[in-house]
């Protein structure tokens, strides 16, 4: 997993342009793995001095001396498994998490145009079609019936709050009610549950909804 050599010993390589690496080879000899300003790790890369080693290569008929500045992050396991140059980078901004799950979620591409005679009588039907793009694995997803959306494990939010302290929502009809007989949440109701369950009173709090279910729009168990 050596990177080139490029630049100076070979300006014909595929990851030059305008007589530079694009991918940032050779990198700087660090004695310490830190964060770069950019947002992307800079792992130690020790030089000869300190530990490091360094090979011999031949690069056009010349040999050319490469110490640990060209060696690109891999992992010995993977490349010998699969046998293969396996490049095995360190993610630990919260970008490189956004930058995955906006592809889950962004859906397909969409366009709205307008196909009419300007000065016929308007008919929004005729006038607007949708046009969808979904692209071949899509489609054959949706063909062979997959699930579009899942989510496990389920996420069951547990109200935490103080006595009588629970969030109320009232209009200017129901205060009155609202404020005699404030409406229960899993919290109040976790405590009603206990005194008529013996066995709820060997559950935890967070144990409750593998057991019992919670009906949001009723505001019951």
């Amino acid at each position: 997993m050596i990177h080139g050599p490029c630049g100076a010993f070979n300006y014909n390589s595929p990851c030059m342009s305008d007589r530079t690496c694009t991918k940032r080879y050779p990198r700087n000899l660090v004695s310490d793995t830190i964060t770069g300003n950019d947002g992307y790790p800079l792992y130690r890369r020790r030089s000869v001095e300190d530990g490091g080693k360094s090979i011999v290569l031949k690069v056009r008929n010349v040999d050319v001396e490469v110490d640990n500045r060209w060696v690109v992050p891999c992992s010995p396991l993977f490349s010998k498994a699969f046998k293969a140059h396996i490049n095995v980078e360190y993610c630990n901004s919260l970008k490189s998490f956004e930058y995955i799950c906006k592809y889950v979620n962004k859906g397909s591409g969409m366009a709205v145009f307008g196909v009419g005679n300007v000065a016929a009588q308007l008919d929004e039907i005729n006038q607007y079609q949708l046009g969808r793009y979904i692209s071949s694995n899509e489609a054959l997803w949706r063909i062979l019936s997959f699930s579009i959306h899942e989510r496990h494990p389920t996420v069951v939010h547990l109200a935490v709050h103080l006595e009588n302290g629970q969030r109320v929502y009232f209009t200017a009809d129901n205060i009155r009610a609202r404020a005699l007989v404030p409406p229960a949440t899993t919290l109040t109701e976790f405590y009603s549950l206990c005194q008529d369950d013996i066995f709820a009173k060997t559950l935890l709090y967070s144990e409750v909804p593998k057991f019992y279910t919670w009906n949001s729009t009723s505001q019951t168990r």
